[in-house]
């Protein structure tokens, strides 16, 4: 069985006292449990005040990138084993954004997904087309070979750690999002290609969803069958929406 993970991706957002604030409202709104994993991914000056917030809760502490290398002279980057020191147990990796602006290619996804599977933690990898693409009709080639270049070498008890999500680059933040029935047409499609590469392992791998999710669609997105999931963003900002999604009814 898959369980569910809503991710928030507070991407470039929040100082350590405003993360403290979300981290502790999310976390007063899930005392009581829920049917999912939920992973909070504040940016990393506010990692490790909202790991405090949250020990001995059941979320997850998640950063949005890493690099490879464990150690050394590469000036402005964060390494596996500082992650994993400040408590983190996933790392988001080869995000749309990460991609279109600062140059992150399968090749680089495919080295930090190595580097994490080393260590204790999960990699949420991303992989999603724009909107050239879907409409020149290369949405399914241009996944596709996303997820040959980020799992290339991968084994099939290496895909059992990782969580996949499927974020459609059109319909990030842009308040377009891929109605219930085309996310679920990809995410079918996804699965078909790990089966093909992987075998059984494909029908454990997670699938989430990210494109604009928010309280008034997750309900929807969350009844198809190869939906595991959103990778949330803006509504993640606030708690009362981030809690609703969290709450999703189906």
């Amino acid at each position: 069985m898959r369980v569910p993970v809503i991710a928030g991706n507070w991407k470039m957002h929040k100082s350590s006292g405003e993360a403290v604030s979300l981290a502790r409202a999310v976390r007063t709104g899930t005392q009581n449990g829920t049917r999912c994993q939920v992973v909070l991914a504040p940016p990393f000056t506010a990692l490790a005040a909202v790991s405090g917030e949250i020990k001995g809760t059941p979320m997850i502490l998640a950063a949005q990138n890493v690099y490879w290398e464990p150690k050394g002279a590469f000036t402005g980057e964060i390494s596996v084993p500082m992650l994993q020191d400040i408590g983190c147990g996933m790392v988001i990796i080869g995000h749309s954004e990460r991609r279109q602006y600062f140059g992150e290619t399968d090749a680089t996804v495919n080295r930090r997904v190595r580097a994490v599977l080393n260590s204790t933690m999960q990699p949420i990898v991303c992989i999603g087309e724009s909107l050239a693409e879907r409409e020149a009709g290369k949405h399914h080639s241009v996944v596709s070979q996303q997820l040959a270049g980020g799992l290339d070498g991968l084994t099939g008890q290496d895909l059992l750690r990782i969580i996949l999500a499927y974020e459609p680059v059109w319909a990030i933040g842009t308040g377009r999002t891929a109605s219930p029935e085309t996310a679920q047409e990809m995410h079918g499609l996804i699965r078909e290609w790990l089966s093909g590469r992987f075998g059984k392992e494909a029908q454990e791998v997670r699938i989430l969803y990210g494109g604009s999710v928010k309280s008034e669609n997750i309900d929807a997105l969350m009844l198809k069958p190869d939906i595991d999931g959103a990778l949330v963003g803006g509504a993640c900002l606030e708690a009362e929406s981030f809690l609703r999604i969290i709450h999703y009814q189906s």
